[in-house]
């Protein structure tokens, strides 16, 4: 199973204060080191944390693929078509959240969304969904033409008790349905080191799980390569 690695955060340690540090690059070449097996980032619209600048930066220097996580948005698609990463994520975006809430409804902006995804395919992107683990929006990706979705998995990471049994239950039954339906199944936020090894345990056909918070918040104390190996060594 691959791990891709969040930096986001990295970069809003640097905007908190305005410099020019730390770096998602750096950061990135030290997950690198330590096994990650994808970067992931989200440029925003309010550049709260990754900035263009960014973009082009990883792009550039990364030896594994780049998601590029994204809002359904002229001037974002532009950007993203300059980039060219290897993977790009439509996700729902609303400048009050903290971080993204829910996912994607792709079953109810199909028509917003189609030429968004043909463009982005048609640019030699592998094109992912962010969606809640639901029939309709696993169909929906379907018929948007997107290879790839990725289970919000927020639901998930914080319940507890019955409530977290039950939406471990709905996130089987969306990877084994996108499974049958012939999608890449991703999965990600709010994954950390101790939820994930249940998770894991339940949930099949996983292809690519995408983790920032838990592995920054324990680099902090430990160091990024050690943190993305000992995330690493639960995957394997």
């Amino acid at each position: 199973m691959r791990l891709g690695v969040n930096v986001d955060h990295v970069a809003t340690l640097r905007q908190a204060r305005g410099t020019s540090y730390p770096a998602p690059l750096e950061a990135a070449l030290l997950c690198e080191k330590g096994g990650a097996d994808g970067i992931t980032i989200h440029l925003r619209e309010d550049r709260r944390h990754i900035q263009d600048a960014d973009v082009f930066a990883l792009r550039r220097k990364l030896r594994v693929p780049l998601n590029l996580e994204m809002a359904n948005s002229p001037e974002i698609v532009r950007i993203v078509l300059r980039a060219r990463p290897a993977e790009a994520c439509l996700v729902p975006e609303r400048r009050q959240e903290l971080t993204t809430e829910g996912g994607l409804d792709a079953a109810g902006q199909l028509r917003q969304l189609r030429p968004t995804v043909a463009k982005l395919a048609a640019a030699g992107i592998e094109v992912s969904l962010f969606i809640a683990p639901a029939r309709r929006q696993l169909e929906a990706a379907v018929a948007l033409g997107a290879p790839v979705v990725e289970l919000h998995t927020g639901k998930y990471c914080d319940s507890v008790g019955a409530a977290r049994r039950a939406e471990l239950k709905r996130l089987v039954a969306a990877a084994e349905l996108g499974h049958r339906l012939g999608l890449k199944v991703n999965a990600g936020h709010g994954l950390n080191y101790d939820n994930l090894p249940a998770f894991l345990r339940a949930v099949p056909h996983l292809d690519t799980l995408n983790i920032g918070h838990s592995i920054v918040a324990r680099a902090v104390l430990v160091g990024l390569v050690r943190a993305v190996r000992e995330m690493k060594e639960l995957l394997a």
